[in-house]
């Protein structure tokens, strides 16, 4: 072989050798690339995963929110709040009905007890502890109520009154008169139209919004040469707390013996009952509003609720703790043209309308009570109370 394919050979080899050794260096070169690759896909792959996890337990502990929230009715959280406002705004005012009938109280006989339990309710309510101050109130009222009704005529000497369901034909009595439901102590006082005038006396000129005159009920009787009377309308006692700023006022519809009306403007749709007096006749309506202004009656009282309508009980309770526990009751009624006064002593007011019905009345009113209540025939037959606006009189003619 000639030397120059010696040569050639030997160049081919090595270009041979060299072309190999490339490929391994750029395979190996490959290689590592590749596996760099891998790991770093190996660590991306964990590193997702592991923020897969992560990702998958916040959004478990959203979407648990979430369903929380969904499943939190908002409906029954405000009503719950509702309730909860309800219940010590209840509790406020039966504090306040309850202190009310305490002043009642201090107006017969000493209250000491009651003011020191009266007291401690104030202290819890100031700790906003509602329910403990709703249990006491609830032990309070019951003392006042059994006091308030050893005060009454009616346990001291009910027994000694002969049952009588017929009322007096003229003039004053006390009876028992037995009803469907139970026998009450009444004091009653009878006038007949044809010779007695019924006149509405009032402490005031006119219209009185607050500090307004009031007078005992032996004043009006003495300054109108009265025989007999009882205390009016409900009105805003001075001791009373919700009283403030309306002290000794009245919202109802009133007319006097000097012919003034009485607020007259807040009542021209009241649904308030009254009783008209006239000349030798007397009306009850059931609201205020079907009575106009005439001034050619004797005089005219509206005052709530109507007890007795057509010799039929006419009210039977509407959830006013003052009118469903038992007091001394002051009412206006009539039979025919004859009408009368008086007092039902130890009743509620819905009791009322059963004792006049048991005897035998036509229509009642009743008239404001408790503190107020007062009754006057030659004297105090119930009373005096405490001072008040206006009474119904009986006037001869």
């Amino acid at each position: 072989m000639p030397p120059g394919n010696h040569i050639l050979k030997f160049r081919a080899i090595s270009s041979l050798r060299i072309f190999i050794l490339l490929l391994f260096v750029a395979t190996l070169a490959a290689f590592g690339f590749y596996y760099t690759q891998s790991l770093n896909l190996k660590q991306n792959v964990a590193h997702l995963t592991a923020s897969e996890s992560d990702t998958k337990k916040q959004l478990a502990a959203t979407e648990k929110e979430l369903t929380a929230l969904k499943n939190e009715n908002q409906y029954v959280v405000n009503q719950e709040l509702k309730a909860k406002i309800k219940k010590i705004e209840t509790t406020y005012k039966g504090a306040q009905t309850t202190y009310e009938k305490l002043m009642d109280l201090g107006l017969l006989t000493k209250t000491e007890k009651q003011d020191e339990l009266f007291a401690e309710i104030l202290s819890l309510l100031a700790a906003q502890n509602y329910a403990s101050a709703e249990g006491k109130l609830t032990t309070l009222t019951k003392q006042i109520d059994d006091e308030l009704a050893k005060t009454s005529p009616a346990t001291s000497i009910a027994v000694n009154v002969p049952v009588n369901n017929t009322p007096p034909g003229s003039g004053y009595n006390r009876q028992q008169v037995k009803t469907d439901i139970g026998t009450f102590l009444v004091d009653i006082i009878s006038a007949d139209l044809s010779s007695t005038k019924v006149i509405v006396d009032t402490a005031s000129d006119g219209d009185c919004q607050d500090n307004c005159p009031t007078l005992p009920l032996a004043t009006y009787v003495s300054r109108n040469g009265a025989f007999a009377g009882v205390n009016g309308s409900y009105f805003c006692p001075a001791e009373y707390p919700s009283c403030v700023g309306k002290t000794n006022s009245f919202d109802t519809l009133l007319m006097n013996k000097n012919k003034v009306y009485f607020n007259s403007d807040n009542n021209v749709y009241s649904t308030v009952p009254a009783v008209i007096f006239g000349g030798g006749w007397v009306r009850f309506v059931g609201r205020s509003l079907e009575w106009g202004r005439d001034t050619g009656i004797d005089s005219m009282i509206a005052n709530q609720p109507l007890v007795l309508a057509g010799n039929n009980v006419a009210f039977g309770g509407d959830g006013d703790p003052k009118k469903g526990s038992k007091g001394s009751r002051s009412f206006v009624a009539n039979k025919g043209n004859t009408v009368y006064i008086g007092v039902v002593h130890n009743a509620t007011v819905a009791e009322v309308g059963y004792a006049l019905k048991g005897l035998g009345l036509d229509n009642g009113l009743n008239l404001d009570s408790g503190g107020s209540t007062a009754l006057w025939s030659g004297g105090y037959k119930a009373g005096p109370g405490r001072n008040i606006p206006n009474a119904v009189l009986f006037v001869r003619k």
